[in-house]
């Protein structure tokens, strides 16, 4: 006879990307102006402070080996998942696309209106992941850099 368990509290605590090499990346984040933590890892990995969720750097062919899944061929179009940088307003968005393509990010696509009444451009890292860099209507940044949710 199994007992029922009480669903686990469901909470995403760190993202980790696959890196091609962790050095250049370590210094591209720390050049956005994300803090790094837990220093002690060297450049085994490396975690960053988003005022979210974690954003840990780990070498991509052990991020695949540790998933159990194939390092090659590495994806060279959509992966399927971007990362976002919400920001409080347009002036901003243009601010953080000019200071990331400035840091080395490559330029995916300019800022621009959205279809639904936002404004957002896209960047990429030295791996090639996806940012886009945002502000939303309903989505509001907070002082404590976390995003906000209209209900």
């Amino acid at each position: 006879m199994s007992r029922e368990l009480p669903a686990p509290v469901p909470r995403l605590t760190v993202i980790t990307l696959g890196v091609s090499d962790i050095r250049a990346s370590i210094a591209f984040y720390t050049a956005l102006g994300f803090a790094r933590r837990l220093k002690a890892t060297g450049e085994a990995v490396a975690f960053f402070d988003t005022g979210g969720p974690v954003l840990a750097l780990f070498p991509w062919d052990q991020l695949a080996a540790d998933a159990n899944l194939a390092d090659k061929p590495r994806p060279s179009t959509f992966r399927g998942m971007t990362l976002a940088w919400n920001c409080r307003t347009r002036e901003e968005v243009d601010a953080v696309l000019e200071f990331a393509v400035g840091e080395g990010a490559g330029l995916l696509k300019a800022a621009h209106e959205t279809d639904y009444g936002g404004y957002s451009g896209y960047f990429t890292d030295p791996d090639g992941h996806p940012w886009e860099v945002v502000v939303a209507p309903g989505i509001e940044v907070g002082d404590d850099r976390r995003v906000h949710l209209a209900e």
